[in-house]
């Protein structure tokens, strides 16, 4: 499994962690060996730029995930031997907006942040909160993920 990390903004972010948070989620999904997965942190001038761009919607916000492939939510790939790796996407977070939404919340940044990077894995496994039962369902994966890593969904 790949990880790439790319920091093009100035919050201190520990990146080493981001990575192995991100591929946990890989593991904890079932995922196989050959997933590749690219994670940019950028400031807040540019993903709103990103959130305009591709959502349609103004102002600044904390992830956001492009999928590459249609994948069904707690079923991971069984890619043949020879196969290429499968790229399972983008996931774009804003460290600067996490941290105004980690002190509006009253939790620590480092909790919003690795919320943040378990919500666009999952977007990128096909998981979705287009409706509550959607919600529900993500948000308690969410903490499970999270719990399995010594951590709490805040």
């Amino acid at each position: 499994m790949t990880v790439f990390v790319a920091d093009e903004q100035d919050v201190a972010v520990p990146t080493h962690e981001v990575r192995a948070l991100a591929t946990a989620v890989l593991a904890d999904e079932g995922y196989p060996e050959g997933v590749e997965v690219t994670l940019l942190l950028v400031d807040e001038m540019t993903m709103e730029g990103y959130n305009e761009r591709f959502m349609g919607r103004a102002g600044a916000t904390d992830v956001l995930a492009f999928p590459l492939e249609d994948l069904t939510p707690g079923e991971a790939p069984t890619p043949s031997p020879g196969d290429p790796p499968l790229l399972l996407g983008d996931i774009v977070i804003a460290p600067s907006y996490v941290r105004l939404q980690a002190e509006e919340r009253g939790v620590a940044f480092h909790d919003e942040l690795a919320l943040m990077v378990v919500h666009g894995m999952l977007h990128l496994m096909g998981w979705d909160h287009a409706d509550d039962e959607q919600a529900e369902r993500m948000e308690r994966r969410e903490a499970e993920i999270l719990a399995s890593v010594g951590k709490v969904r805040p």
